[in-house]
């Protein structure tokens, strides 16, 4: 047969390796291809390689074989520095052996000054070591940049040669493209960039032209043209000409199933359309017959029933009658259910340690659901992780399913159980691939776990702590048994992501108006993991600039850092201002779900441009210095996205001229909110499970309810009776009303007024909110709510009384981050002078 090989270079940069595509033309027209990656591994530093030399062949005519293994070069860490007698008695280093099974074994090995061969030979040996360091300096520095590329630079590279090649697709002038009705020349030439690309690249020959039709011939299919074909000619050897006959678009028609009494018409139904519904809307009835994306249905329905415990059955190859004269396609799937397999009696071997009733525990829920394989071998690991979670790091778990003693449909299962040995935390941490960020950062995170029992909650918990702190792209925590001790030393290779960063926002808010800012963060300042940010921001109303410090592990403990400094001006109805200060707080996790912490704030606030009468504004310009405590139970899964549970926060602080304040206050308040999704609770928090229910009830299941409940009292401490209201300054007040409030109000109008209308605050406050949001369409969401709340003038005599309220309807449309939303509230007790409603848009939840 012929052959012909071609080599193409793909990515010509030593870093990424090379890739040669190769195609064989075989008997029959048909064309082989085959893909050669080359890559070089990862090559050690200049640095690394010298040393390496250094211990190979200077250290080793001095050094005695280890006791343990024999050996000389099985290590894994570096020497201890010598010790103080190191010229008289010799030098004691530390070395650690890979052994069997992944262990780790140490060993002391003396050198002994009295073995040592002449100074001549030392010296010797020396101009050796370097003359064989300097002749591989040039390959291992070569060599180093061969590293593979990460993952996200990976996907840069494929994108980049995509657009190339779309844009050498588009722009080549060798391929002309006849009889094409249904697609435009741009999607036909979009669809096979990738043969036209190779085209352009290496010439036209007739394997090539033979390929791009073949490709061409496959995208007509894949939109229902069944009877689709592409002929070519070459022209003049340079000019490639594909005529193209489409044939008739064909439809997919009725969908049979035969067979099928445990698993309704309709579940199936959706399985077969899945593959071809991928790539089209959801609000088109009619869809193009393609015959391979019903085999891959056929293909899920198969597993579909295996996974529902019928093990023996079959589905057999889709049948297709053709209806030419309407151009639809009807499609007939014959199903074979056979028995539905069940779990039977679950027997254990081995230590049990716990007993046998507590570890069917933690399969329960998994016994209950039809047999399947997949079941079966979900049992180990659930078990593994419930004795690992105990300490017991190399315990095996072995689950066999045992059909032949299957009582009716009921299949047992044994369970062999070996557990090893209780492991505890030795406190050793070692880290590689920190390039800016110091080790200690990450050990210390870890060595307060020495002598703990290990636990694979505690190591995550810590992981996901340092994930946090975004200075990782990937960290990798590897426990390691220490031969001979019941300990294990933790093995940690990081990747660090990028220090800095520079944003840029724009936004819209109902009471600010356009929003524009800029942000520069440094997360890893002096290599300490201690980020720094800088911040400007702009709008309507206001002008504001910020610096934060922060320190996520103060002074190496648990106590989180974090001080702001922020200048800002700001325009209310009726008053402006003018403030900057400083904000320090000191907070700390009790629990995974209570934060607990102390606040104290300088700022100095000047009122300006008002248009309040000076009875109503209280001081003008004053310094207020205060002490707080906050505290928060966070009880949620997934705040940001379909939140579930209860949440509670509660701020005190007092303003008093111990701390330097001008004004002297006490103010508290309090928040609780419920978050109720219908839908089931998922394992995995920010997951929901593809629902296949009736339309109503996935709608329903979509669907959440949200309680919200606030309160808020400031006093003056150096002030009381009538006037007390007006002397606290107008800054230091409560308002209400707004997006996050009575949204029937617009922003700070609920409460009491000045004669001209300005809202003037007030002491007390509460804010009541329940809101129902149903899904529209994809991410797009309505909501139906109801508000309540007041604000009182005076905290002499808080309470219930003149409660204010809103119905209303909004549109949300959901972000990882959260929600964009668009909200109206309707004033059902409108006053005089009061609005109907208002309008408001805004971004997050309401509550």
């Amino acid at each position: 047969m012929d052959i012909v090989c071609e080599q193409k270079e793909k990515h010509s940069s030593v870093r990424s390796g090379i890739t040669f595509e190769r195609k064989h033309v075989a008997p029959q027209g048909l064309i082989l291809r085959s893909n050669v990656s080359c890559y070089r591994h990862d090559a050690p530093s200049a640095l690394k390689s010298l040393f390496s030399l250094y211990k190979h062949f200077a250290l080793r005519p001095f050094l005695r074989r280890c006791r343990k293994c024999r050996r000389h070069d099985r290590f894994i860490d570096t020497a201890k520095p010598p010790c103080r007698s190191s010229v008289s008695r010799g030098i004691t280093f530390e070395r650690r052996h890979a052994a069997p099974q992944g262990l780790i074994s140490r060993s002391n090995v003396s050198c002994y000054r009295p073995d040592a061969p002449s100074a001549l030979i030392r010296t010797i040996w020396a101009v050796v070591v370097i003359s064989c360091s300097f002749a591989v300096f040039g390959e291992t520095r070569a060599q180093n940049a061969a590293d593979v590329p990460r993952a996200e630079e990976k996907q840069k590279q494929q994108n980049a040669v995509a657009k190339a090649q779309e844009k050498r697709a588009q722009s080549t002038t060798t391929v002309e493209f006849t009889g094409q009705q249904a697609f435009n020349e741009k999607d036909l030439r979009s669809a096979v960039k990738e043969q036209l690309a190779t085209l352009d690249q290496f010439g036209l020959t007739s394997a090539r032209a033979d390929d791009l039709a073949f490709f061409i011939e496959v995208f007509y299919r894949k939109h229902g043209y069944t009877k689709a074909t592409v002929r070519y000619k070459i022209e003049n050897r340079d000019r490639l000409r594909m005529e193209i006959n489409e044939g008739q678009l064909m439809a997919l028609g009725t969908i049979t199933f035969q067979g099928n009494e445990h698993e309704p018409t309709k579940k199936l139904f959706e399985f077969v359309l899945g593959p071809t519904r991928e790539r089209y809307s959801k609000l088109q009835r009619t869809l193009p017959f393609v015959a391979s994306d019903i085999q891959e249905g056929a293909d899920l329905v198969h597993r579909l029933y295996i996974a529902e415990g019928f093990l023996d059955a079959a589905v057999d190859p889709p049948r297709y009658t053709f209806h030419n004269e309407a151009n639809r396609v009807d499609v007939t799937i014959p199903i074979r259910e056979g028995r539905q397999y069940f779990f039977g009696d679950v027997s254990f071997r081995g230590e049990t340690i716990y007993g046998a009733d507590a570890l069917r525990g933690q399969v329960a829920d998994l016994l209950k659901q039809p047999f399947t394989d997949a079941r079966v071998a979900d049992i180990p690991r659930r078990l593994q992780a419930y004795f690992k979670s105990r300490g017991y790091y190399e315990v095996k778990v072995e689950a066999t399913a045992e059909p032949e003693r299957a009582s009716g449909a009921h299949i047992p299962v044994q369970v062999a159980v070996s557990p090893g040995q209780l492991y505890h935390f030795s406190g050793e941490v070692f880290v590689n691939g920190l390039t800016r960020l110091h080790p200690s950062f990450v050990q210390k995170r870890f060595t307060r776990l020495k002598g703990k029992v290990y636990s694979p909650e505690a190591v995550d918990e810590r992981f996901r702590t340092l994930m946090k702190t975004g200075l990782f792209n990937v960290l990798k925590i590897e426990p390691t048994p220490i031969a001979d001790e019941e300990q294990l030393l933790l093995n940690i290779s990081a990747e660090e992501a990028k220090s800095k960063e520079v944003g840029f926002s724009l936004g819209y808010g109902t009471f600010e108006g356009g929003i524009i800012g800029a942000q520069f963060r440094e997360r890893d300042l002096f290599g300490y993991g201690r980020p720094i940010t800088m911040s400007v921001e702009v709008s309507q109303r206001s002008y504001k600039g910020e610096f934060i410090y922060e320190d996520p592990f103060l002074f190496d403990t648990d106590f989180y850092f974090r001080n702001r400094a922020a200048a800002f001006t700001f325009d209310y109805d009726g008053y402006s201002k003018f403030e900057i200060g400083d904000r320090v707080e000191l907070t700390r996790k009790i629990t995974k779900q209570y934060e607990a912490g102390l606040v104290f704030a300088a700022r100095h606030v000047e009122v300006t441009n008002t248009s309040i009468a000076p009875r109503f504004l209280g001081d003008t310009s004053y310094f207020v210095n205060s002490l707080g405590f906050t505290q928060t139970l966070d009880l949620r899964s997934s705040p940001l996205v379909s939140p579930r549970g209860f949440l509670f926060n509660q701020t005190l602080d007092v303003a008093s001229t111990a701390f330097g304040s001008e004004v002297q206050l006490i103010r508290g308040t309090g928040r609780a909110a419920y978050f109720l999704p219908f839908g089931p609770k998922s394992l995995t928090p920010g997951v929901v499970e593809d629902q296949t229910g009736p339309a109503l009830q996935r709608w329903f299941q979509q669907s959440s309810l949200a309680f919200g409940a606030r309160v808020g009292i400031v006093h003056s401490l150096n002030n009381s009776g009538p006037d007390e209201p007006t002397t606290l300054p107008i800054d230091e007040r409560f308002f209400n009303g707004g997006a996050t409030s009575v949204r029937s109000f617009g922003e700070r109008d609920l409460g009491p007024l000045d004669p001209k209308g300005n809202p003037i605050g007030g002491e007390f406050y509460t804010i009541f909110n329940v809101e129902y949001t149903f899904p529209i369409y994809g991410e797009l969401q309505g909501a139906t709510f109801f508000d309540a709340g007041n604000l009182l003038p005076t905290s002499e005599e808080p309470g219930l009384d003149d409660m204010r309220y809103a119905l209303g309807l909004g549109l949300r449309y959901k972000l990882p981050i959260g929600p964009i939303r668009l909200d109206y509230g309707w004033n059902p007790d409108r006053q005089p002078g009061e609005d109907f409603g208002a309008f408001h848009f805004s971004f997050g939840f309401a509550f």
